[in-house]
């Protein structure tokens, strides 16, 4: 991975959505849910105020409208502060 967090943000791959179906009805993808749940690829040194308790391979859930969405090398990944971050599953 190339992108190195700094300060006390984290850098975060979305869980794939669940496909679901009702009825044999197939939902569109945009009337998906976005994930709130991902996995920590990256991580920051934290700050004075603020050490970093989150490392690289932890499971995580965070808020809906949490981080900044970026991609790269085609994959999409979310930039968050790792204050954004509710939970390590």
């Amino acid at each position: 991975m190339n992108i190195k967090p700094l300060a006390d943000r984290v850098l975060i791959k979305p869980a794939a959505p669940e496909e679901k179906t009702v009825g044999g009805i197939i939902i569109p993808d945009s009337a998906k849910e976005k994930p709130l749940k991902g996995e920590v690829m990256a991580v920051g040194h934290g700050t004075k105020d603020e050490e970093m308790v989150l490392k690289v391979g932890d499971q995580v859930l965070y808020g809906k409208y949490a981080g900044t969405e970026i991609e790269y090398d085609g994959e999409k990944y979310l930039m968050m502060r790792q204050s954004d971050v509710l939970a390590i599953i």
